[in-house]
């Protein structure tokens, strides 16, 4: 019991001593924490390479490694992936807030457990209290083609560590997570099945392979409190011929002017109907995007009618667009609710507001006819919050939410209601990278006057623009596609 009250109080420690001393550094919305800052809470060495692409964290009997740019780092050489890339400025290596706080809380506990209780090190800071033991509420798990989704879902926050991989085997520490042990068996070709077993005051979750492991990409959500791991199925590289080594630029995009016809959407205290605002907002992307951009643009509907969510994907997929773009507006009961927000799929919502935002949009299933409301719920329970097709682009998704949703927050000076994901029925069926975007709030009647003027939805509709042009030009980049090339596509 002592070595578990020296745990408490280095993680008591380690969480205030790193959002006290950390430097407020900034990066697309997201907060950083120098990396030799932790290495001294941790008692850590920091390794960097000569050419300065890596740096390494070595603590006792663990390493991490980090590579510049990129959000995949290896623990003690298991890969994984964080939430944002690694930084580094004026020669300082910057870490996500979140990856400090959710990750290497634990990693501080295992590296100085030994100490003394008497040490400096096992003094809780004075605003802060030890965790108190979460109850495991439920275990559950959903494969998909290209990775294995395992949900670990706890009456409270819950804190985790990624232990060291041995053969066919991934484990992460729960810590003070109770609950009776059991085995949840996948059988899906690449998990045999996952064993939550008890280890002390923690719960130890080991997920084993059948066949070679896969990079895991850990992350909590709220409301409930959910720890989330995917794991990815390893890919063998597909020889490629150098003639084939420069791939299309992305060229079609379709976007999609939510609601419509006898569908209104919401509709503001003054009258503004979300059919309307989003269907001008979509027009004037869709001319910014032809005439600045390589691109060609379809939209869903072009008119004030009725589309049902099945066909709005449907279409896309037909058509073999490169991106699926919705454009909505929200709606809240308290009319002081503003701001801007962008969603891709997933069959995890980010929280309650989240799920209540999908649960409005898909409302509008109600109002189709009757074999198309029967259909639409045959797609929820087969094809859209456990979609297949569209698991295979969330992580693009993912990107392109972040990009929009940065260049909207920063053009529009806007609150920044942030990238979230939840079951929306209009992304679901996508083939492609898919995104809601819901421009700003018209029940609240300051907001409601802005989206009503002509200059605004222009400001809106340049935002877009620049997210997308901006998500383009990496996208091709990445691809090494010609910039102006349009290659025939084939129907």
């Amino acid at each position: 019991m002592r070595s578990a009250r020296v745990v408490l109080l280095l993680l008591v420690l380690f969480a205030s001593t790193a959002s006290a001393a950390s430097p407020t550094v900034s990066h697309r919305g997201r907060a950083y924490v120098e990396l030799p800052k932790i290495a001294k809470v941790l008692r850590a060495r920091l390794e960097t390479a000569p050419n300065g692409a890596q740096a390494r964290l070595v603590t006792r009997g663990r390493v991490i490694t980090f590579t510049r740019g990129r959000s995949r780092i290896a623990v003690n050489g298991f890969p994984m992936t964080i939430e944002a890339p690694v930084r580094v400025r004026r020669g300082v290596w910057l870490v996500p807030q979140s990856f400090a706080e959710q990750l290497l809380p634990t990693t501080a506990a295992a590296a100085s457990a030994a100490a003394p209780a008497s040490s400096p090190a096992a003094s809780p800071a004075p605003a802060a209290g030890p965790r108190m033991p979460v109850a495991l509420e439920e275990l559950r798990y959903r494969s998909y083609p290209s990775f294995t989704r395992i949900v670990i879902e706890t009456s409270g926050p819950l804190a985790y560590r990624v232990e060291a991989a041995a053969g066919k085997e991934s484990r992460v520490r729960l810590l003070l997570l109770a609950g009776f042990p059991r085995v949840q068996e996948i059988s899906d070709g690449f998990i045999g099945e996952a064993r939550l077993e008890r280890a002390g005051d923690d719960a130890v979750l080991r997920v084993l392979f059948e066949g070679a492991p896969g990079e895991l990409r850990a992350s909590t959500l709220e409301d409930p409190p959910r720890l989330v791991l995917d794991y990815a199925r390893p890919v063998d590289p597909a020889p490629r011929d150098r003639r084939d080594a420069a791939v299309a630029p992305l060229r079609l995009i379709v976007l999609d002017a939510g609601h419509g016809g006898h569908d209104t959407g919401a509709i503001g205290p003054g009258g503004l109907q979300e059919k309307e605002l989003v269907l001008d907002v979509t027009r004037r992307v869709a001319r910014l995007l032809e005439g600045r951009l390589d691109v060609k643009v379809l939209l869903s509907r072009d008119t004030d009618h009725f589309v049902t969510l099945r066909d709005r994907t449907t279409y896309a997929n037909r058509e073999r667009a490169d991106l699926f773009v919705s454009i909505h507006a929200n709606a809240h009961r308290q009319m002081a609710s503003n701001g801007v927000e962008t969603y891709f799929l997933s069959s995890e919502a980010t929280d309650g507001a989240a799920r209540q935002v999908a649960a409005l949009e898909n409302s509008v299933v109600q109002l189709e006819k009757a074999p198309a409301r029967v259909a639409a719920r045959l797609d929820a329970v087969k094809a859209i919050l456990w979609d297949l097709a569209q698991s295979e682009f969330q992580q693009e998704s993912s990107r392109l939410a972040e990009v929009v949703q940065d260049s909207m927050t920063k053009s529009l000076r806007i609150p920044n209601r942030g990238v979230k994901q939840a079951g929306f029925y209009v992304l679901g069926g996508a083939a492609m990278p898919a995104i809601l975007i819901e421009i700003g709030f018209v029940t609240n009647p300051r907001e409601e006057r802005r989206l009503k003027d002509s200059r605004y939805r222009d400001e809106i509709a340049r935002a877009i623009f620049s997210g997308l042009a901006e998500y383009k030009k990496k996208y091709d980049r990445a691809r090494g596609a010609a910039p102006n090339a349009r290659a025939p596509r084939e129907r």
